[in-house]
């Protein structure tokens, strides 16, 4: 495989990852500069390593996004965490201009990171289930419906074109650095690791352990909507 380049990743602080990005018209889509960059980010993504990339993390205010979940990073989970997860192969996409909707609301909650965020992962709750309506390379219309990680992926993604970044919606007291979540928390279900730390704020304030306990208090933004 020909490496097109490794694009720098812009991180949390950067404004243009709070910007909501603009839409592309058929002919950006269509035009060599456009497949380009998604070499160039498909590269980027592989190279991290990630699952998701989106225009503004490379400092590109623009709705597209590239995902992939590789079989080969499948197979580095316990069978057990990757059905729990419901993580499956994500084959290679581009999508420009993705609309997304929630098909199933129901909440589930695991650690994710995020490549803008370097060495940090946090709880994050997210709807289980989603559609999304999007046009591909070629600038034909496609629609995916995920479920599971896949779903958590596309919700992640999506996010970042919207101005969102994950902190935003994470319960805020599971925040911690990557290897500290592999010494300590690695392995734990999202619902004991929120009541370990709701025991911890409990010993210095009685309403930061209702925050803990609460899905919807540690959230700044609902599943369901996104910010206007």
């Amino acid at each position: 495989m020909v490496v097109a380049s490794v694009l720098k990743i812009v991180q949390v602080g950067n404004p243009v990852l709070r910007q909501r990005a603009r839409a592309l018209s058929r002919d950006e889509i269509l035009a060599p500069s456009m497949s380009l960059l998604v070499e160039k980010m498909r590269d980027t993504m592989r190279d991290a390593p990630g699952v998701g990339l989106a225009a503004p993390q490379i400092g590109e205010s623009l709705q597209l996004v590239v995902v992939e979940d590789r079989p080969e990073l499948l197979e580095m989970l316990d069978p057990r965490e990757r059905a729990l997860r419901e993580r499956t192969p994500l084959p290679f996409q581009a999508l420009f201009n993705p609309r997304l909707a929630v098909v199933d609301p129901t909440p589930v909650t695991f650690f994710e990171g995020c490549l803008s965020f370097a060495d940090f992962v946090m709880l994050v709750p997210r709807a289980r289930a989603v559609r999304v309506e999007a046009l591909d390379h070629q600038a034909n219309p496609v629609i995916l419906e995920l479920r599971g990680w896949p779903a958590r992926i596309l919700q992640h993604e999506v996010d970042h074109l919207r101005g969102v970044v994950c902190v935003d919606r994470m319960h805020s007291r599971s925040l911690c650095r990557a290897s500290e979540h592999a010494r300590h928390w690695q392995g734990q279900s999202a619902e004991a690791v929120l009541a370990t730390l709701a025991e911890g704020a409990l010993e210095t304030d009685p309403d930061l352990a209702h925050e803990a306990n609460d899905n919807e208090a540690n959230d700044a933004l609902p599943l369901d909507k996104p910010p206007a």
